[in-house]
């Protein structure tokens, strides 16, 4: 039995919660919200409308006592980038793995999130974007740029109108998927723009546009409900528990080695047609 902590109890948060609480293989033993929020003290499986676990919210201030006493094997962050960073450090001295939902972070936090990971020798996830359908448009985009290195990309994407951080966090790493692609075929230092749009109860919708002189290739993406962010948790859970190292969701989703075998397809298909 996976034992999982949950920081970070908000629409995401709780959809997470609900997921884990149907899995055979997992339980929840922590639940962890911000110091200033009105659930702390509060039953989670009251705040879930879920009488399946009596699990007591605690203070993100009580991280380290909670921790211990609990003793997760994993914990998923959906909380801001400023606790994330705090979190980390505290959970990787610990030895406990971690999911990392969180948006937000400048390059320098992702490095140091790296840093703390492999200092300490525990398992984390970074995952901007934990769907499975926003890491495979990741995907191609990445191949698109390596093939159409001549055309003009550009990324649209649209949240709600509470979300903090524009860009956001998958729109980031999209247009970092862009430039390796992009880099890959010989092509350096090309813009890639993003435009943000914050707007109504929009879960999520990011779009790729690739135009060039004589056409246009649209990728598009969007989430129609929270629970595709609960099943990448899911699958995140169960890939990062006993494991060491520092991972993304393209890990977590074998789309690495997809992106690799077609790349050295290409290269292999170029040495047989000289």
């Amino acid at each position: 039995m996976i034992k999982v902590g949950l920081i970070g109890l908000g629409r995401t948060g709780k959809c997470i919660a609900n997921s884990i609480l149907e899995q055979n293989n997992m339980e929840i033993v922590a639940a962890i919200c911000s110091p200033q929020s009105i659930k702390k003290g509060m039953s989670l499986g009251a705040l879930l409308g879920n009488k399946e676990t009596n699990v007591k919210i605690s203070s993100s201030d009580e991280l380290e006592t909670t921790i211990f006493k609990t003793k997760p094997d994993v914990v998923v962050d959906f909380s801001k980038p400023s606790a994330t960073m705090k979190n980390s450090l505290i959970l990787s001295k610990m030895k406990i793995n971690m999911i990392i939902g969180t948006t937000g972070f400048v390059n320098e936090d992702i490095n140091k999130l790296q840093d703390i990971c492999y200092k300490f020798k525990n398992g984390m996830v970074y995952a901007p974007n934990i769907t499975l359908g926003v890491n495979v448009i990741m995907l191609l985009s990445n191949i698109a740029a390596t093939i159409l290195n001549n055309y003009d990309f550009q990324i649209l994407e649209i949240h709600h109108k509470d979300k903090k951080d524009a860009p956001s966090g998958t729109a980031l790493k999209l247009s970092h998927e862009i430039k390796q692609g992009l880099e890959a075929s010989g092509i350096y230092n090309k813009s890639v723009p993003i435009n943000a749009i914050r707007a109504g109860s929009v879960v999520g919708k990011h779009e790729v546009f690739i135009i060039g002189d004589e056409d246009q290739i649209k990728i598009s993406h969007e989430s129609f409900s929270r629970k595709a962010f609960s099943a990448g948790a899911i699958n995140a859970i169960n890939y990062i528990y006993r494991k060491s190292g520092y991972y993304e969701m393209k890990d977590v989703l074998n789309l690495k080695n997809i992106l690799s075998e077609y790349i050295n397809g290409i290269g292999s298909q170029e040495v047989t047609n000289r």
